[in-house]
């Protein structure tokens, strides 16, 4: 499959998943809270090491640049 994510995107998402899973490994929230959080940044860092979203895919967003052709 095509890549759909720009590397600012994905830098994005990246520290999103590390700022959620502090605060669900953290105890800083209640556990079910925490669950939640956590699942959501497993799917945060797993699309953004991949450099593919669905969602994405589904509204025809594309925030990866394309190279020109000369």
């Amino acid at each position: 499959m095509k890549r759909n994510m720009g590397n600012a995107d994905r830098i994005i998402r990246l520290l999103a998943a590390i700022v959620l899973g502090v605060l669900s490994l953290g105890n800083f929230v209640s556990p079910t809270v925490g669950l939640l959080l956590l699942a959501v940044a497993g799917i945060f860092l797993l699309t953004s090491l991949v450099g593919l979203c669905p969602i994405y895919s589904l509204f025809g967003i594309n925030t990866c640049p394309h190279k020109k052709a000369i």
